[in-house]
Parts: C-alpha cells; structure tokens; sequence
C-alpha cells in the first residue's frame, strides 16, 4: 500500500467512525436517546476518574485504545440493548461480521491492531479488559439511573435480571462494587428497578 492510499484509508475510517455519534442506546440525555458516541467519551472519563482507584492499577492508554475501539463495530451492527433477549441471541454474529468488515477496510496492521483490541475487550482476557467491561457496565447503569429508566421500566426491570448484566462489573471489586451498589439504592428507593 502506498503512502497516500495509507493515508486515504485512515481518513476514510476517521469519517466513517463519526457515524458512531447516530447510533441510538436504550439510555436517554436530557429529552432525546443517548448516541454510542456519547456512551464511549462517557466510559472513557469514567476510566480516567476510576483509574487509580482500582488494584492492580491498569495500563490506561491501553483502556482508553479498547473503549475507544469497543463499540465502532455498532455503526454496523447497530446497539443492542442488554436486556433484549432477541437482539443478544443475534448479537455476537452480528457483531463478528461488522468487527470484520470495518477493521478490513484499515491498513492491515492498524486493522489487525483494532481488531485486537476490541476482540481483547470482548474476552474479557486481561486486567485492562475487564477494568473496561466495569467502567463500561458502570456507565449503562449510571446513565438509566440518571436518566429515570424509562427502557428499564418498560419490561418491569428487577434487581435480580439486572445483576446476570452487573455482576461481572461488581465481581471486579472497589470502586465498582460500592458505587452499582450506591445505585441499585437509588434505583429501588425511585421505583426504576422492581425489587
């Protein structure tokens, strides 16, 4: 590949990962539906903030390369909710298949390194995935609790379903641990959550 076709292939992916900013979420900000876009930068600050807090400290350049990287495989395959039993079913296959059209269209070794990083995060395989997974868990359920958990109240959300989705985030610990437990008392005491 040329030094030129190199660089058009970047700008090209640089253009395409902006229509990450309309894919819809379950979540809302203010009056309209939270984009993926707004998620990821979300999941990010959460990192930096919770970096430090959490033993074994983890790499955070290579936290903030999987969360950036995470969900551009949704401009595809579009957000799946976490409690749409449908949309789960179908979701790993739809997910592989974007992951792999979008990295192939990059320069090989940029597509592979992505390709890396976000198979990285989906197996959940090193301390830097799975302080990603928390910080990305922590987010979701932050931002239904802040927005009044109109999705959760929808399909009568309980506490139970809820933690097979949190449990993962929570088993990682402190600070994980006691703020999902901070806001699973928000969400019971304003009626988001059935007990």
């Amino acid at each position: 590949m040329t030094a030129a076709a190199r660089q058009q292939a970047l700008l090209d992916f640089i253009a395409l990962s902006d229509r990450l900013k309309h894919v819809d979420r379950a979540a809302r900000t203010g009056a309209r539906l939270e984009n993926s876009a707004e998620h990821a930068w979300h999941v990010a600050m959460i990192a930096v903030l919770l970096a430090e807090e959490w033993t074994p400290r983890p790499d955070i350049g290579r936290v903030l390369a999987m969360i950036a990287v995470h969900d551009v495989i949704e401009i595809e395959a579009g957000d799946t909710f976490a409690f749409d039993d449908a949309g789960l079913a179908t979701q790993a296959a739809r997910e592989n298949a974007a992951a792999a059209r979008l990295f192939g269209l990059l320069p090989a070794d940029v597509g592979a390194r992505m390709a890396a990083l976000w198979a990285e995060f989906e197996a959940q395989s090193t301390p830097e995935a799975r302080f990603a997974m928390g910080c990305d868990r922590l987010q979701g359920f932050a931002q239904q609790v802040e927005c009044g958990a109109p999705a959760w109240r929808e399909i009568g959300l309980t506490r139970a379903r809820s933690l097979g989705r949190m449990q993962p985030a929570m088993d990682l610990g402190a600070p994980f641990a006691p703020m999902i437990e901070r806001l699973y008392e928000r969400a019971l005491a304003e009626g988001l959550l059935l007990p």
